[in-house]
């Protein structure tokens, strides 16, 4: 049976975590390790104590995660973050986190398998930082509200609510992006209309987004940042599970948003 340590080091090499950047607080990799071995592993959108006890109510002792311990910067270890931190200790259970690495993976990243679930077929990268692009593009020919029905449809299955911009009936998608999580932004709007993007699926975003979107003849459909990123760490643990032999569970948290 593998350790936390082994686990990380390979997932660290699939999803190229030392090669992407990625903002402050992210620290991509093992952010807990534990006495191992792993016995089973749970997967889960936030760090937080639902998920924490979540993994502790499945017996599992690595819990990977897309928004890991240290989402908000550094406080002091009391109230929730100190319960967060003793239950994880008390039952020897392992973090490990992907930021940017998992949403950008051509084959296990958030955004791909976005697309997927939406019946779309990428053909091309969006949403650049720095040296990377996050999302995924591509072009198609499918009414706006068949798309944006199916955001719906998925969003609700996981605990949200999609909402898009206003668009006549008739409206066709041709040329759409991706970029989920919080992937409505000044930079990813210019970026899409230099692309020509008539129809950009996002997480969530500001509400000038909307506005902008609105005035340029652009739909955005929010989708939902939960429900858009639980793909990701579903895959992740599904390799795990296949390469080391130990069993998988989503936790499912939705934040309503």
């Amino acid at each position: 049976m593998a350790t936390a340590a082994e686990i990380a080091e390979a997932l660290d090499a699939v999803l190229g975590t030392r090669d992407t950047p990625d903002y402050p607080g992210a620290l991509n990799g093992l952010q807990l390790d534990n006495r191992g071995p792993i016995r089973g592993v749970a997967a889960a959108v936030d760090f937080s104590r639902r998920t924490v006890a979540g993994a502790v109510e499945r017996r599992a002792n690595l819990l990977i995660v897309h928004h890991g311990m240290f989402w908000g910067g550094a406080e002091p270890i009391r109230g929730p973050a100190y319960e967060r931190l003793a239950l994880l200790l008390a039952h020897d259970v392992a973090v490990y986190a992907s930021h940017l690495p998992l949403d950008r993976h051509p084959e296990l990243g958030n955004n791909v398998l976005l697309a997927r679930e939406l019946r779309l077929a990428p053909s091309g990268e969006f949403a650049r930082y720095k040296t990377i692009a996050v999302g995924v593009r591509g072009e198609s020919d499918v009414p706006t509200s068949e798309l944006a029905r199916r955001a719906a449809a998925f969003a609700a299955a996981h605990g949200g609510t999609a909402v898009a911009t206003p668009f006549p009936p008739d409206r066709r998608t041709r040329r759409w992006a991706i970029c989920t999580g919080a992937g409505a932004s000044a930079e990813t709007l210019r970026e899409a209309a230099e692309l020509g993007v008539d129809t950009l699926v996002v997480g969530e975003g500001p509400h000038y987004t909307a506005v902008h979107a609105t005035d340029s003849g652009m739909v955005v459909i929010y989708a939902g940042h939960y429900a858009t990123e639980t793909l990701g760490v579903r895959a992740v643990a599904e390799l795990v599970s296949g390469r080391f032999g130990v069993p998988w569970d989503f936790v499912e948290a939705p934040t309503g948003l």
